[in-house]
């Protein structure tokens, strides 16, 4: 892969996102990339997905629509319900268009930070738990517990952070897409 420049990448979020927005991606992206150090996977890969993990958040959700309708991007019936869901979608979509990363598996990290799938990378895994556990989350359940465990075990890290997001929808009765829920069994499967 050549090296992406994270710096361009960074003030270009900076100018896109707001300031709480901008906080959490730069969070994530740090988060990222210690997890990476310490589980031996690309430091520049990890960054690049961490700073543009939610390059799509801040646009409104009939842009969201309108660019997935425009280009072919398949939307299920809990992302039209809730179409700020598509982000990750979107995201992975502007990784590639706006800022010409091809690297599948930064591609994949960004689409998949929100619900994970399963047989995930070491990157998806990353980007997904860094996502849960940056610095400035607060309110998060496990959320201690959880940030120790991702530097011991990503797997299960990663499955604790699913079984509480799924506790923590149902019990607000949120929507939840269909993939969190397989990607969560499929971990489960794994124990």
């Amino acid at each position: 892969m050549k090296t992406v420049d994270i710096k361009k990448i960074r003030k270009k979020m900076e100018k896109t996102l707001d300031p709480k927005r901008f906080e959490h991606t730069l969070g994530v992206a740090y988060t990222a990339a210690a997890l990476a150090m310490c589980y031996e996977v690309d430091i520049n890969k990890a960054q690049t997905a961490g700073l543009l993990h939610d390059c799509a958040k801040c646009m409104s959700n009939e842009k969201k629509l309108l660019i997935c309708e425009k280009h072919h991007i398949p939307v299920n019936d809990v992302e039209k319900k809730n179409p700020f869901l598509l982000h990750a979608k979107v995201g992975s979509y502007l990784a590639m268009k706006q800022f010409c990363i091809h690297d599948q598996d930064i591609i994949n990290a960004i689409l998949n930070h929100t619900t994970g799938r399963p047989g995930m990378s070491q990157l998806e895994k990353i980007i997904y738990i860094a996502d849960y556990i940056e610095p400035g989350r607060k309110q998060a359940p496990n959320l201690t517990q959880v940030r120790r465990m991702a530097f011991q075990d990503l797997d299960k890290a990663l499955l604790q952070i699913l079984g509480d997001t799924l506790k923590y929808l149902n019990s607000i009765d949120s929507p939840i897409d269909p993939m969190t829920q397989k990607t969560y069994e499929f971990y489960q499967g794994k124990e």
